[in-house]
C-alpha cells in the first residue's frame, strides 16, 4: 500500500512525464518549456505581465474526495475495550487537477495544452515501472524542495490497485467560481482525475486465536474445476516442504502447479502427483522450499495440464494458497525488556523480501498483541518487533505473519479441548 507521501508522489510522477514531453521543443515553443506544479496565483506572480511572459505548464491540485467505489470496503474497527484495533482499512481517494497553459505570444498556450492533454490520453494508466522510474529520477538533495529524497518511500508503485488518469468536467459556473477562488487570471485549463490513490497508515492489528478447522462445501460446475487447496493438519496456510492437497473435479492428468505472486513478480511451477484412491479429483505437490528465492505470502493456484513436450495446453481457474513464514525456535528469539517497552528479535525462514509486510501476534491468556516489523529495505531473515507498552511475563503462543500468510502453529489434539503447543516465546 501506499504511504502518507502517496498524494505528492502522484504529483510528482505527472510532473516529471509531461516535463519530458517538452523536451527538444524550445525551437518550436521559441524558449524552454517550463513545468511546474504550484497554485495558480503563485504560478502569475512568478511570470511577470507582457513581454517578460515565459511558456509553462502548471499541474495544481485543486480537490481530494474519498473514492466512493471503495468507500464501504471497510472502516477501522476496535475490540470492546474501544483500544485495540482490529482492522485497518486503506484510505482510497481521487485526485481532481487543474492543467493550466501559460503562453508568451499567440496561440502558444494552446500549443503546450495539446501536447500534455495528449499525453494523459496516450497513458491513461501509470504503470509501476513508469512510477518507479519517475521517482527515482527526483533528485536525492534538493535544497529548495526536501521532500523529493523521500517520495521514493511512498511506496505509490505498490499500491495493489493500479492509478488511472480520466478526464473530468467542469460546468461554467464551477470553473468560474474556482478561478475566483484562486485568486488568479483564467488561463486555458484541462481538467482531468487521477484514481485511485491507497493510503494505509502502520498500525498493528490485534488477531484472535487462529480456527482450527472448516467445513465447507463446494458444488463445482464445469470441468475441470478447483473447490479447494488444502494445507496439511487443517491450518490456514503451508510452510516450505509441506505438501499440499488440491482438490476438484476432472483433474486426471494433471502436470503442475502454478504458483504466482503478482506484487514479488514471482511465477513458480511445481510437479503434481495424483492422490491415491482418488483418481479425478485430487493432486497433491510440495511446497518449494527456496528461502532465497520463495518468499511466504499468499500466491495464486492453478492447475496446468501440460502436452508430452511440456507446453501447457489447459488450465484452471486459480485459487489463494497461503505459503507460510517458519518462525525459527532454535535459537530462540531473543527478548529484551526495556522499562515500557519489550523488543523481540526472530529468525525466520523463508527470507522476508524488500517491501513485504511483516506483523508478530503474540497470544496468551495475559494479553492478545501484535507489531510490525515496519519498512523492509532489504531481503533479510532476522527481524525485530517492539511491543509498546511492555509484556507480562509468561509463555506466548507466536505467529509470524508475512503479507497476510500466518505461521503454522502447532496443536496437540489429544488434549480436550485442543490446545495450541507452539512455537512459543517466552517473555
Amino acid at each position: 500500500m501506499s504511504n502518507t507521501l502517496a498524494i505528492a508522489a502522484v504529483s510528482a510522477v505527472l510532473q516529471y512525464y509531461l516535463g519530458n514531453v517538452y523536451t527538444g521543443l524550445s525551437s518550436i515553443f521559441g524558449g524552454q518549456v517550463t513545468v511546474s506544479s504550484k497554485a495558480p496565483d503563485i504560478v502569475q506572480s512568478e511570470l511577470g505581465t507582457g513581454t517578460t511572459l515565459q511558456n509553462q505548464v502548471n499541474l495544481f491540485l485543486h480537490q481530494v474526495r474519498e473514492n466512493p467505489a471503495w468507500r464501504n470496503v471497510g472502516q477501522p474497527r476496535l475490540a470492546a475495550d474501544g483500544k485495540t484495533q482490529l482492522k485497518n482499512p486503506p484510505l482510497a481517494l481521487d485526485l481532481h487537477y487543474l492543467l493550466t497553459a501559460y503562453g508568451s505570444n499567440d496561440w502558444q498556450a494552446e500549443g503546450l495544452l495539446g501536447y500534455a492533454i495528449s499525453m494523459l490520453y496516450e497513458n491513461p494508466v501509470m504503470t509501476r515501472t513508469d512510477i518507479r522510474t519517475a521517482l527515482g529520477a527526483l533528485p536525492t538533495a534538493d535544497p529548495t524542495n526536501p521532500l523529493s529524497s523521500t517520495l521514493k518511500s511512498s511506496g505509490l508503485a505498490d499500491q495493489i490497485e493500479m492509478i488511472k488518469i480520466t478526464p473530468s468536467t467542469l460546468g461554467q459556473e464551477e470553473t468560474a467560481w474556482l478561478w475566483t477562488a484562486l485568486k488568479a487570471d483564467y488561463r486555458p485549463t484541462y481538467p482531468f482525475l487521477v484514481s485511485v490513490v491507497l493510503i494505509e497508515a502502520p498500525a498493528n492489528v490485534s488477531l484472535a486465536f487462529p480456527v482450527l478447522s472448516r467445513r465447507i462445501k463446494v458444488q463445482a460446475a464445469t470441468p475441470p474445476q478447483l473447490l479447494a487447496v488444502e494445507p496439511p493438519q487443517g491450518q490456514v496456510s503451508a510452510a516450505p516442504g509441506d505438501t499440499v492437497t488440491v482438490t476438484g473435479e476432472f483433474l486426471a492428468g494433471a502436470s503442475q502447479v502454478s504458483l504466482t505472486n503478482s506484487r514479488l513478480a514471482i511465477q513458480r511451477s511445481v510437479n503434481v502427483s495424483p492422490m491415491a484412491g482418488n483418481v479425478n479429483g485430487a493432486v497433491t505437490f510440495v511446497v518449494p522450499s527456496d528461502p532465497l528465492n520463495f518468499p511466504a505470502g499468499v500466491y495464486s493456484l492453478a492447475v496446468l495440464f501440460n502436452d508430452a513436450s511440456g507446453v501447457t495446453v489447459q488450465s484452471t481457474s486459480s485459487l489463494p494458497l497461503a505459503v507460510a513464514p517458519v518462525l525459527q525456535i532454535s535459537p530462540p528469539p531473543t527478548v529484551v525488556q526495556s522499562g515500557s517497552s519489550t523488543q523481540i528479535t526472530i529468525v525466520c525462514s523463508p527470507n522476508v523480501m524488500a517491501g513485504q509486510n511483516v506483523m508478530l501476534t503474540l497470544n496468551s491468556a495475559l494479553a492478545s498483541v501484535s507489531a510490525s516489523a515496519g519498512p523492509i529495505d532489504a531481503a533479510t531473515n532476522t527481524l525485530a518487533f517492539q511491543f509498546t507498552p511492555a509484556l507480562p511475563s509468561g509463555s506466548y503462543l507466536a505467529r509470524l505473519t508475512v503479507d497476510g500468510s500466518p505461521s503454522v502453529v502447532n496443536v496437540n489434539w489429544k488434549a480436550h479441548p485442543p490446545a495450541f503447543v507452539g512455537p512459543m516465546v517466552t517473555v
